[in-house]
């Protein structure tokens, strides 16, 4: 199950070690009592070679993580599935699951609600048997991810690649140095944490393994179906949804919030982490007690959060302004159509069209060049007079002259995908007291202009907070 982009071998391989401020770095438990040497290069800083691949190779997680998991697989051949242990597993791999996405990822990582004891002693006993590491161990790494996610302090960044942010970045050797820090002082002073953390061993053995076998061997005789489904190959498959967060989440779906980074949304990665995959929400909005905010979209981990709270084990359930999500989606999309705009031909802006006399308009129509001026924006039709839907004769008759009213309404009232073509002709502005030359100077000034009619009907350009009647062009008279 999964945690917003957040999984993590088990501790047997890795802890987290405070600093006297409550932040935290990441050292080997082998090591863990001994000072790096400053002037001996750390391996990950040298390149892999044949000569010394197996020394960037994180073992002990490649054992865990990849064969343990095998020799469960291999032991599943000679091992039959009873029906009553395959529904035990079904049911203990969601227990467990919760223990990782109610637990460690909204409880303990995000602070997203808040949790009496009972139901922090529940969700870490279902941690442990996640086999994930301990709350305290992962929620400082998914703080450093969230914190610096998709950059090289990021532990599991997807920009190091799928595979890597899927399963490399576990049995693959990290820099302790090079991963970001983050505050876990609110863990170190939750008891339930702190002790799950310093006894992890021995809960992970009996929540993880001992546990199920108990179930299966003394409720129904499967001492060894007990082991290896509920058990072992259980660990797996939650493992593996799990990682799906750092890798699948940051890949597959849509950005609907936001998309400077690589999170994303999709219900096939919802549905295997129980409902950790709508993860572009959950990295702009992390203190939101949901990943899912449509009723529709799967989120099963919200749903047992807020049936906590109805019992009176959870309580102030975080969820983020419905104003400030809907102005992310509005934004984003904003975004997604400004870029598509900036593909569509909307022809010559209007501040970068030349300026040109009303007389020198009307030579250059007479010198055989099919000009029309429409709103004081002079438009070169002379590649579409044959096309014209109104006949050649109509717009023949407007060259030379001020269209405007033609065009609007005073023979026919032109659609807004004529309006668009129209753009698209533009050659030059009409100089004089038209309302474009006043919106072109509104701009300028970083006003808004609008062009309004008074009740006499004469049009009037609102710039900014004055109003400005607008001069007719001298020859607008011949076009009327």
């Amino acid at each position: 199950m999964a945690s917003s982009s957040s999984s993590v071998p088990p501790v047997v391989a890795v802890q987290a070690e405070a600093f006297p401020d409550g932040t935290t770095d990441y050292v080997p438990l082998r090591d863990s009592n001994k000072k790096l040497d400053p002037k001996k290069p750390h391996i990950t800083e040298l390149p892999i070679t044949w000569g010394n691949w197996y020394k960037h190779v994180n073992w002990l997680n490649t054992f865990f993580i990849i064969g343990v998991p095998m020799l469960g697989l291999i032991g599943a051949y000679w091992v039959p599935l009873q029906m009553k242990t395959l529904v035990f597993s079904v049911l203990y791999y969601f227990y467990t699951g919760l223990g990782i996405t109610a637990g460690y990822h909204r409880l303990w990582s995000h602070r997203s609600y808040k949790a009496k004891l009972p139901l922090r002693i529940f969700l870490a006993a279902a941690g442990a048997g996640a086999v994930e590491g301990s709350a305290r161990w992962w929620s400082a790494g998914h703080r450093s991810h969230h914190r610096y996610t998709d950059t090289d302090k990021d532990p599991y960044s997807v920009r190091k690649g799928l595979l890597y942010s899927h399963l490399g970045w576990m049995v693959m050797k990290q820099n302790p140095k090079r991963i970001g820090r983050t505050d876990i002082t609110d863990l170190n002073e939750d008891p339930v944490v702190v002790w799950q953390h310093k006894n992890y061993l021995k809960s992970v053995l009996f929540m993880g393994v001992i546990f199920p076998t108990l179930v299966c061997g003394l409720g129904w005789g499967d001492w060894l179906g007990g082991y290896v489904y509920a058990g072992i190959l259980r660990i797996f498959f939650i493992q593996q949804a799990t990682f799906c967060v750092n890798s699948l989440a940051h890949w597959l779906g849509d950005q609907p919030f936001d998309d400077r980074n690589s999170p994303r949304d999709h219900v096939i990665t919802a549905l295997v982490t129980l409902g950790e995959g709508y993860h572009n929400f959950h990295h702009e909005f992390p203190s939101d007690y949901r990943n899912a905010i449509q009723w529709w979209q799967y989120d099963p981990t919200k749903l047992f959060i807020k049936a906590m709270s109805l019992v009176g084990l959870a309580y102030d359930l975080n969820t983020f302004r419905s104003n400030e999500i809907e102005k992310g989606r509005l934004q984003q999309m904003q975004k997604k159509l400004d870029a598509k705009r900036a593909t569509l031909d909307w022809g010559v802006p209007l501040e970068q069209l030349p300026v040109i006399s009303w007389d020198d308009f009307v030579a250059e129509a007479k010198n055989g060049k099919a000009l029309v001026a429409i709103a004081g924006v002079i438009h070169d039709v002379g590649d579409f007079i044959k096309e014209h839907p109104g006949g050649k004769a109509l717009i023949t008759s407007a060259i030379g002259k001020d269209a405007t009213a033609i065009f609007n309404g005073g023979v026919y009232l032109h659609s807004n995908a004529a309006h668009n073509l129209l753009s698209t002709m533009r050659v030059g502005v009409i100089r004089g007291g038209c309302e474009v030359e006043i919106w072109k100077r509104a701009q300028l000034e970083n006003k808004d202009a609008t062009v309004v009619n008074d009740t006499s009907g004469q049009r009037i350009v609102r710039a900014g907070h004055q109003l400005t009647k607008v001069a007719q062009p001298a020859a607008s008279a011949d076009a009327a």
